[in-house]
């Protein structure tokens, strides 16, 4: 039987959270002053909590203000490295290390999932030794330029699911044939902890403490 072991990233194996501030990171390294558009992202948060946009929306809208509508690939890349870099420098949690190296040293092929773009979660899960990464996907335009436009959907909640299952199929993985565990900080990934043999809520906010004490998962405070 084969083993997975499936990493939620943000607030699971980072401290905080990383999408705003890969924006602002980027940004500030290609071009400073569309940092002065930072009140416009938070105008487009504040439509996000009276549910007037998306979690794909928000996300799209922020890149568009702080990446532009499309970037090289090249240099989105080189921008990338650089915030990963300083990301698994300083911002991965010791304990989170601890436990993929020893998923690693069992056995277990490590999969990072996340509804961070790829483009530089991808990045970081290269850092950290993950054999596979599932995550959002940005367009790209015909000269091969990365749009602020989602390819598909945003990996989050029931679709992270799907995501994962998408890619077991197209790595000719059968669901039979695994043992998997899954580890993630937020109840928007109970369909994933409840679809693994091994489900653990790790730094777990307040809703997923309460379901997960509910179904007698593992709770782990990685912090």
């Amino acid at each position: 039987m084969g083993h997975l072991a499936i990493y939620d990233m943000d607030k699971t194996i980072t401290a905080t959270p990383t999408w705003t501030r890969f924006l602002v990171h980027a940004a500030r390294t290609r071009a400073p002053w569309r940092l002065a558009l930072m009140p416009a992202v938070g105008i487009a948060g504040l439509g996000y909590l009276l549910k007037l946009v998306d979690r794909a929306g928000l996300k799209q809208i922020a890149q568009r203000l702080l990446l532009g509508h499309a970037l090289r690939s090249a240099e989105l890349e080189a921008v990338a490295e650089t915030f990963a870099e300083a990301e698994v420098a300083k911002g991965v949690l010791h304990a989170a290390r601890e436990r993929i190296a020893a998923d690693r040293a069992a056995g277990y092929r490590l999969v990072m999932a996340t509804a961070s773009h790829g483009y530089y979660a991808g990045a970081i899960a290269r850092r950290l030794g993950f054999d596979d990464v599932v995550a959002t996907q940005a367009k790209r335009d015909g000269q091969g330029r990365i749009l602020s436009l989602i390819e598909g959907d945003n990996c989050y909640g029931p679709v992270k699911l799907r995501m994962i299952e998408s890619w077991m199929a197209g790595a000719g993985l059968a669901r039979g044939d695994l043992h998997v565990r899954a580890y993630s900080d937020h109840v928007s990934d109970a369909p994933l902890l409840e679809w693994a043999d091994e489900p653990f809520a790790v730094n777990a906010h307040g809703p997923l403490a309460a379901l997960a004490t509910r179904r007698g998962w593992p709770l782990l405070d990685w912090r």
